[in-house]
């Protein structure tokens, strides 16, 4: 059960000198909302309009329990016990604290552990969803406690509890630098028939990750020069190579067994998410290689975008990452 302060009730025109116990907010509807006076204010004969005006004819002066502790406290506490190394806290704000990214990255957010905590009484943390890239100073995390104060225990059986997770339960993990190399396949594209819109599009979004495509090569639809293709690249020692078109069902797009040629491990072919269901990942060694359907080229979120962040970090994906992406991966009907 939630506890309660004591507190000593005093009209606020005989508040003066006196100091606040938590911060004051203001609301103007459409206007503003947020913090008139911060917690530990003291009280001046200026303030009291502005009190006033807020619907505030008494201030509350706490008597703090023994073994309690208030929300500020607690809420740096629990940021403390949940957050990584690449996370920036800002001050407590009504008994918030946020958790902030030092720098680009991908986040990551132990689902399982969020929940576990929050189950807790009178804890709220709130994340966003993990494996999302996010940029310096974004806001990834908050948390405070609902009461005003809380009992130090039940802080120390958080802080426990977030100690049995391996890894932290919020952090943002920098993506290296990598080298790609893209094959795009098709008759009509190595022929000159049509202009390669590929190549534009995986550039991109490759370099928008911090990471650089080396080299473009073209091949027909044909396996055997697919293949050659894909071998050359890795001769080269790239960190990624994207394979692009050919992975429908059309007899003439041979990409899909290309990539099984090169006598790589095959993880799946096809996954839920729509657009972008006729992905393909598998790995050659340590080197992932992808097979990439062709709504990479003209729409802005497909499959690929959801693994390329997490490939270039490093993580290798498994069949399971490709499956579950059916549960809110409708993107495009």
């Amino acid at each position: 059960m939630v506890e309660k302060p004591n507190f000593k009730v005093v009209p606020v025109r005989e508040a003066v000198g006196m100091i606040l116990p938590h911060d004051m907010t203001q609301i103007l509807p459409g206007e503003f909302k947020g913090r008139l006076f911060k917690k530990g204010h003291v009280i001046k004969a200026e303030d009291i309009e502005p009190l006033l005006s807020i619907g505030k004819e008494h201030i509350y002066i706490m008597d703090m329990p023994p073994g309690f502790i208030h929300e500020e406290e607690a809420g740096q506490r629990i940021a403390q016990a949940v957050a990584g190394t690449n996370l920036l806290f800002t001050e407590p704000y009504e008994g918030k604290v946020s958790m902030k990214a030092k720098t680009n990255g991908l986040c990551k957010i132990n689902e399982q552990a969020v929940h576990t905590l929050n189950e807790l009484e009178g804890i709220a943390l709130s994340t966003i969803l993990t494996n999302q890239v996010v940029t310096e100073g974004q806001s990834v995390a908050a948390t405070r406690i609902i009461p005003l104060i809380m009992k130090e225990e039940n802080i120390l059986v958080l802080e426990r509890l977030a100690k049995q997770f391996e890894e932290p339960i919020v952090d943002v993990l920098p993506i290296p630098a990598r080298r790609v190399g893209v094959v795009t396949t098709g008759s009509e594209v190595y022929q000159g028939r049509i202009q390669d819109k590929f190549g534009p599009a995986i550039r991109a979004k490759v370099e928008a990750l911090g990471s650089q495509v080396v080299e473009q090569r073209f091949a027909p639809d044909d396996k055997e020069m697919i293949q050659h293709e894909i071998e050359y690249f890795l001769s080269q020692g790239v960190d990624l190579i994207c394979v692009t078109g050919g992975m429908s069902v059309d007899p003439d797009d041979k990409t899909p067994g290309a990539i099984a040629g090169v006598g790589s491990d095959v993880i799946r072919y096809g996954t839920p998410m729509l657009p972008g269901s006729m992905l393909m990942i598998a790995y050659k060694g340590d080197i992932p290689i992808l097979g990439l359907p062709g709504a990479v080229m003209h729409e802005p979120v497909t499959s690929f975008d959801v693994f390329l962040p997490r490939i270039l970090y490093g993580e290798r994906i498994q069949e399971s990452d490709m499956t579950r992406l059916g549960y809110g991966g409708l993107r495009k009907c």
